[in-house]
């Protein structure tokens, strides 16, 4: 590698060609950072005082096609500035033309001067003509401008519109400034040897910061740059360009879908932080690329690509499915790598019907929505997901997400039906995120002519407003305020209508008979309203029942039978008993040699019991997969949590204890109803009653 400074002029002039790679970013300079170049320009230029201003480095590589006389280099880095001051250039020699300009001096500026020494190489024709080649579209807008001709103003182009801002700003300044100016710009210029420097290496030192660049234009550069500009070409043309447009409505969106498609093909365990991705990127995609060759990695990614962006709706997903993918994009977006491995199983094994997937995603929707509505945590869905996908095989895809999550832990559970309608009716779900889309949903099922929900507002029929009118403390009577406090955020207080304005703290009767009022109302969410007569604590509640008994139909429940229940919790377990190991655990020598004293015992009580170790407890389970036990280790003793009730034990002493006794179980997995404080092996008599009357209740 050589590094000089030199000055701008010197590296452009001489029969030269600097080459924009196709994995290369677009020309993205805005207008800010094009004025702030001119204003540099034109203060050097017209400062004697000053000798150079210096603009950045500009990276480039022999490309191995170089003839006598003639030398193209493949541009690594500088291609914003590069591109920036050759527009000027046009702009400069253009302006000139144009107003007939007429040198004094010799080293005035002409347009057979700048075309001949920074624009073009006069002895050379074709491909080789000019001496800037940028990438697509951007190349076909700059050899019209350089080489003169019109192009059409409406054309979206960022090198079209710096290139008419420098031409405006001629007008007003002194070309010999502008000219001067250019000659004074100073670049570090670093020419490197194919043989012997990497130069994804140094691009990465160069945009260490992870500013200038996205994710995506790093591992675009790394998968290219080491090619030869021909596999350069033949693998962007086939491959990446495809995936760029992919997700050309929704740029940000490629560093998640790498995130996921990263940790689909390697079974990841957690979740790469987002300014990791690149880093971790990187490693896999060798792995991937030595195990499956660079083409069929880079068609994995792409077919990917194009399921994540259908999911996250920067393109259009197959017509059957658009609505389903919209509605749990919204819920809920890291559900995007399970969307994935689904749509592969179905395009790519033919293993997934379309009836299949859109039940499957029904199911996602509704795990998600429905543990919304219960009030269940969220903080773990992005590894959850992860692990389901993973989960789900190519033999059996959706009986296998089906088991998965009904195998799920505590902590991840799909909501049962009671407990779900329950929450549903009874809850405040107006200030729950989802309302709007919940009550779309119940306006929109199961009907051939949906209504577009857009511009509803939702409606309180009951009003919130704490100064409730007398007409409504009449109807709802001495108990108004109670009644108004308990209800006017449940669902059967609530829906939606075009008229929110309208209705305000009307009274119900004028609600129904205004313009636009509920008697009027095309909302099918406002059919049960308009047929009653008055609104109570009593019609409330019967409409939250009716919407509760819908919504069992629209988020439907898992359908699992208790043997295969049983089947997946089973294996789930034994997966997660591969995780760890109980030697990993901490913890003194006179502790582990207690617990290897009880762990036998308790296998013993039957060998189709499942121990899982963990980060910093071992549970055991029933072959069903009911905990019954958990042992975590401390400094002097093991502490014993058993899934018992305390007035039901078969055996007392003064180390069993109630856990309601204590504010929280430092690192417990589960909750247990008893606790029991093991100092040595002469307690294993009493301990093991204990362990053996939890197994045989979970074991029913």
């Amino acid at each position: 590698m050589k590094a000089i400074d030199r000055h701008f002029t010197r590296l452009i002039n001489g029969t030269t060609q600097f080459v924009i790679p196709v994995f290369q970013r677009d020309y993205s300079w805005t207008e800010a950072q094009c004025v702030q170049l001119w204003n540099d320009i034109v203060r050097v230029g017209g400062e004697e005082s000053t000798p150079g201003h210096f603009i950045g480095s500009v990276v480039y590589i022999p490309s191995g096609d170089t003839a006598a006389g003639f030398t193209r280099w493949l541009l690594i880095d500088g291609q914003q500035r590069l591109t920036s001051v050759t527009l000027l250039l046009i702009a400069l020699r253009d302006h000139l033309i144009e107003t007939h300009w007429q040198p004094a001096g010799e080293d005035d500026p002409t347009p057979k001067r700048i075309e001949a020494y920074f624009l073009k190489n006069s002895q050379e024709e074709g491909s080789r003509q000019h001496k800037l080649v940028l990438r697509r579209h951007d190349q076909e807008v700059l050899s019209a401008l350089l080489d003169g001709q019109a192009v059409a103003m409406d054309d979206e182009s960022r090198v079209l519109e710096n290139y008419e801002l420098f031409k405006e700003r001629m007008a007003a300044v002194d070309p010999r400034v502008v000219y001067r100016g250019v000659a004074r710009l100073i670049v570090v210029d670093v020419a490197l040897d194919r043989g012997s420097d990497d130069p994804q290496m140094i691009f990465e030192s160069l945009n260490s910061t992870g500013l200038d660049l996205s994710q995506a234009d790093l591992i675009r550069n790394f998968i290219l740059m080491r090619m030869d500009e021909r596999n350069q070409t033949r693998l962007y043309d086939t491959y990446w360009r495809h995936i760029e447009d992919h997700f050309r409505g929704s740029p940000a969106a490629f560093d998640s879908f790498a995130r996921d498609f990263m940790a689909l093909h390697s079974k990841a365990v957690r979740q790469t932080r987002a300014d990791r991705i690149y880093y971790e990127f990187r490693d896999f995609f060798r792995s991937l690329q030595q195990e499956r060759g660079i083409d069929v990695a880079l068609q994995e990614m792409q077919r990917h690509s194009g399921y994540y962006a259908a999911f996250v709706g920067a393109m259009p997903a197959p017509a059957p499915f658009s609505e389903q993918l919209l509605r749990l994009n919204r819920l809920a977006q890291v559900a995007a790598i399970v969307v994935m491995r689904l749509m592969d199983c179905r395009e790519r094994c033919g293993t997934l019907t379309d009836a299949q997937l859109g039940s499957a995603l029904a199911l996602l929707e509704s795990y998600v929505f429905r543990r919304a509505v219960c009030g269940m945590q969220t903080r773990g869905y992005g590894q959850f997901f992860m692990q389901l996908a993973q989960r789900i095989t190519d033999e059996a895809p959706f009986d296998a997400l089906v088991l998965a999550l009904a195998a799920a832990s505590e902590a991840n559970r799909f909501p049962a039906d009671d407990e779900f309608r329950t929450e549903l009716e009874r809850r405040d779900v107006y200030h729950t995120r989802n309302c709007h889309y919940m009550l779309d949903r119940f306006e929109n099922f199961d009907t051939r002519e949906p209504c577009d929900t857009g511009s509803y507002t939702i409606e309180h029929v009951l009003p919130q407003n704490e100064r409730l009118g007398k007409k409504w403390r009449d109807m709802l009577g001495a108990d108004w305020k109670e009644i108004q406090n308990t209800w006017v955020h449940r669902l059967g207080n609530l829906t939606l209508t075009g008229y929110n304005s309208t209705y305000s703290d009307r009274p119900f009767e004028d609600k129904k008979e205004v313009k636009g009022g509920f008697n009027e109302s095309a909302v099918r969410l406002n059919k049960f309203i308009r047929e009653q007569s008055q609104w109570t604590e009593k019609e409330m509640e019967r409409r939250g029942r009716v919407l509760g008994e819908l919504a069992l139909k629209i988020w439907p429940s898992l359908d699992v039978s208790p043997e295969m229940l049983g089947l997946a919790r089973r294996t789930e377990l034994q997966r997660e008993a591969q995780q760890y190991s109980v030697e990993q655990l901490t913890m003194s020598g006179e502790v582990r040699e207690l617990c290897e004293h009880l762990r036998p015992l308790i296998r013993e009580i039957d060998p189709r019991i499942i121990e899982v170790p963990r980060r910093n407890s071992v549970s055991y389970y029933a072959d069903d997969g009911d905990f019954f036990l958990e042992i975590l280790p401390r400094k002097w003793r093991l502490i014993l949590l058993l899934n018992l009730s305390l007035g039901e034990c078969v055996y007392r002493d003064e180390f069993v204890r109630d856990p309601a006794d204590f504010k929280f179980i430092a690192n417990a997995e589960h909750d247990a109803g008893v606790i029991y404080r093991m100092k040595d092996s002469s307690q294993s008599e009493g301990v093991l009653q204990l362990i053996r009357q939890a197994y045989e209740l979970a074991a029913k």
